[in-house]
């Protein structure tokens, strides 16, 4: 049986397993440690505790600059990326039931990348433009694989076939659109689309922290239905008769967390299939393990972009190539795996 611990205040209670929450303390201790280190690599290195005492008010304007200006606001926008990219998946693999559902496989990180390209090419790359765009990439993509899947119900299998259609088609739409596009915005948005925290500033940071401030708490609160949804369709609505909207609500939280992240970084592929995976076999148990969740996402990502920063000095990759590096070979494991045990979704 899984050891728990009951959280009580006032007449709200909460179950939370002691796995789950040591999984959860080490993935975010680990991934605000590689951001911090992040922080102190560069042209200019910097000891940890220069950055500490720039952090605290104390540091030079040369190290403000460098700090709080540049480096900064790259970590937090990789920490926060993936947590909300970790969140979204987690939420869609489970209403699903199927590991391989993720904002990247059945189009909604498409949608947003395609609303986003729209966006920097028509208007400009600011982050209002970008954002909005983004969003109502997603929530069109979302919808129309709703509409397209839905039959009385959710096949896992047949989500990931919609998707997959879907993705390619509006992949298909922001390739059309970069060939007639001017060529410093097709360039601009050429970059956006691998998935890069290259020049990120405090704008680029908003969007996925108000996401993640917003969002989070309704998923959080949302736990309980979220676990019989996982059940079925059928039993779940004979357990909850509000389990439809519980499931409208997931999903929406799952689109605005995976296209706010999308408008803050551009696409940063596998982020979002890799991390729940990680933590649903470390936990081997039905706690969805969204807090867990998060902080591997935002592990992956941080790690990811410092790697790219390092491994190929001077020259730095997007992020979004080391965790398609990382990723493509999971979901290819994932799908061996489940040709193997028959899984049907």
């Amino acid at each position: 049986m899984t050891a728990t611990l009951v959280v009580r205040r006032g007449p709200v209670s909460a179950r939370i397993g002691v796995r789950g929450l040591v999984l959860a303390t080490a993935t975010w201790t680990a991934a605000v440690a590689v951001g911090m280190a992040a922080i102190t690599i560069g042209e200019y290195p910097l000891p940890l505790a220069t950055v500490l005492d720039t952090l605290a008010g104390n540091g030079s304007l040369i190290t403000y600059d460098i700090v709080v200006t540049h480096r900064l606001p790259r970590s937090l926008t990789g920490l926060l990326v993936g947590a909300a990219f970790g969140v979204a998946g987690c939420v869609l693999q489970r209403l699903a039931r199927n590991p391989l559902v993720s904002p990247d496989v059945i189009g909604i990180n498409a949608g947003a990348s395609a609303g986003a390209v729209v966006m920097i090419i028509g208007f400009g790359a600011s982050a209002a433009w970008v954002t909005g765009g983004a969003l109502a990439g997603a929530v069109i993509a979302a919808l129309t694989v709703y509409a397209v899947a839905w039959r009385g119900g959710f096949s896992g299998y047949r989500l990931v076939l919609v998707g997959i259609g879907v993705a390619a088609m509006l992949g298909s739409a922001a390739t059309f659109l970069l060939s007639r596009a001017e060529i410093n915005a097709a360039y601009a948005a050429a970059v956006w689309l691998v998935g890069s925290l290259s020049g990120r500033t405090w704008p680029d940071v908003v969007p996925v922290a108000v996401g993640l401030g917003l969002l989070l708490p309704v998923v959080l609160a949302l736990v309980r239905r979220l676990q019989v949804l996982e059940l079925g369709d059928d039993l779940a609505r004979s357990l909850s008769p509000r389990v439809g909207r519980a499931r409208a609500v997931l999903l929406a939280c799952a689109v605005g967390l995976s296209a706010l992240a999308t408008a803050s970084a551009g696409p940063v592929g596998f982020v979002a299939l890799v991390a729940p995976q990680i933590v649903r076999r470390v936990l081997a148990e039905r706690s969805p393990g969204l807090v867990a969740s998060a902080g591997t996402g935002a592990l992956v990502v941080v790690a990811a972009d410092l790697l790219a920063r390092t491994a190929f000095a001077p020259r730095e990759l997007p992020v979004g190539v080391v965790t398609a590096v990382v990723g493509a070979p999971v979901l290819i494991a994932l799908l061996v795996r489940g040709n193997r045990i028959g899984a049907s979704g």
